[in-house]
């Protein structure tokens, strides 16, 4: 077996890309601008029909895809951002699943609101093996002071959904909305937190972008599941833009689309009325501040690699899934379990391949992320839980309330999947995953 360098995930950028951000360079305009409006409107098409060849140049498409996607510099901001509209702050309490990346916790914490991690169920979900939320223990968690649930479509495998909305809506007895008006944020969040009268669903679909789930009876891609939403375009993801994410919403009934937009887009300007592509009209340089806000919006240059990415996008996720279809093969002959990315009713963005070897320890694993790295493969795991990290530590938290969540953890590798592996690449890693795991297992 002829020895392959696999690097864990570079980025798939075609000459479609550079040749867009060189005509944005070209253009003059590079900040937030026209390209990053047009990505907004080609992702709020795409989350809504499943289609991006949908063209949102025309003034009716402006009109019906316009202002409902606000594309920023980072999920992180997306997620932060998502919570700061909800009227979300101190005294509220977060419920954050302890399987997860950081930012699906640290976001709430950046608002003043406590987190409350829940543990996952025992092995996962028992269809996906998704290292999903146990749905008791969310539904325990929820008080008088919880005012979102977190839910994170891991690796692209959607959530269960209608338990999660059959859990809030059951506790929504306890659901006090925020009663403030004293700034345009307060009082925006107050009249949301009203209309909702629960708990707020708010979705971390990092790694979700084009995964599906039915719920209540409809297929509904992610970004129109839950309440609000955030993704990733980070240069990881399967959708990139460098850096960058977006904020996604539904509607909320008695308030105005297009002033939930406006106050998104004075969160990420510094609270500034008027961007710079509203400034350029004759006579319009004038601005006010309506709060000392943040600065975390996309740029023109970013939004230029989203453009083409997205064209590309669903033969990105068709190859993805032949990808899966090969390791899932080989997990299979070598009893491993693996993370299933495609169920009745549910389809996956096929972003994560997560496998657990039965029968190994955490040094027995590390052991094989070594061995197969000496061969030329690189894996990583997703992920360490939150609990067992420094900063959550600190704040109170120990891992061994979460047993499940370590459990899963322990024996956990994921896999290199992108869209740059060939077939003899994939074949590769196949044979390096067979000899190792004969090593360490035995």
């Amino acid at each position: 077996m002829k020895h392959r360098s696999i690097p864990f995930s570079p980025p798939d950028i075609s000459d479609a890309e550079i040749h867009e951000v060189v005509d944005t360079l070209r253009s003059g305009w590079i900040t937030t601008g026209p390209r990053t409006k047009l990505l907004e409107r080609r992702l709020a098409a795409y989350i809504e029909t499943g289609r991006t060849d949908v063209d949102c140049s025309s003034q009716e498409a402006i009109n019906e895809y316009g202002g409902r996607v606000v594309c920023l510099n980072s999920a992180t901001a997306a997620e932060e951002l998502n919570l700061r509209v909800l009227g979300i702050g101190p005294g509220d309490e977060v419920i954050v699943p302890a399987y997860t990346y950081t930012a699906s916790a640290s976001a709430a914490i950046h608002c003043g609101a406590t987190v409350k991690f829940v543990d996952i169920r025992k092995d996962g979900d028992p269809v996906t093996h998704a290292p999903e939320m146990d749905y008791r223990a969310l539904e325990a968690a929820i008080t008088e002071k919880t005012k979102a649930v977190i839910t994170v479509d891991l690796g692209g495998v959607v959530c269960d959904y209608d338990t999660v909305f059959e859990i809030v809506e059951r506790k929504k007895a306890l659901f006090t909305p925020l009663d403030d008006h004293g700034d345009p944020l307060a009082d925006l969040g107050s009249r949301i937190q009203k209309a909702i009268g629960r708990a707020a669903v708010v979705a971390d679909c990092a790694h979700s972008l084009g995964a599906s789930r039915v719920v209540g009876g409809k297929k509904k891609y992610c970004g129109a599941i839950a309440d609000m939403s955030s993704f990733s375009f980070h240069a990881v993801k399967n959708f990139t833009t460098a850096e960058g994410g977006a904020s996604v919403w539904l509607p909320v009934k008695g308030v105005d689309n297009a002033e939930i937009y406006k106050m998104f887009q004075l969160l990420s300007l510094h609270g500034q009325n008027k961007d710079a592509l509203a400034k350029t009209k004759v006579g319009a340089w004038e601005y006010d501040i309506i709060g000392p806000w943040y600065k975390c919006n996309m740029t023109d240059i970013t939004a230029a690699i989203g453009l083409r990415q997205l064209d590309r996008y669903l033969g990105m996720l068709d190859r993805r899934a032949r990808i899966l279809q090969k390791y899932d093969a080989v997990c299979a002959e070598l009893g491993i379990s693996r993370m299933v990315h495609h169920a009745e009713g549910m389809d996956s963005s096929n972003h994560l391949c997560l496998i657990r070897i039965p029968g190994i320890d955490t040094e027995q694993r590390d052991e094989m992320i070594e061995k197969m790295a000496e061969r030329g493969v690189a894996t990583n795991v997703h992920y360490k839980p939150l609990p067992m990290m420094t900063a959550y530590k600190a704040l109170g938290w120990d891992i061994r309330d979460f047993p499940n969540s370590y459990d899963y953890y322990h024996n956990l590798i994921t896999l290199p999947l992108y869209t740059l592996l060939t077939d003899e690449d994939v074949d590769y890693v196949c044979e390096v995953l067979k000899e190792v795991t004969k090593e360490v297992r035995g």
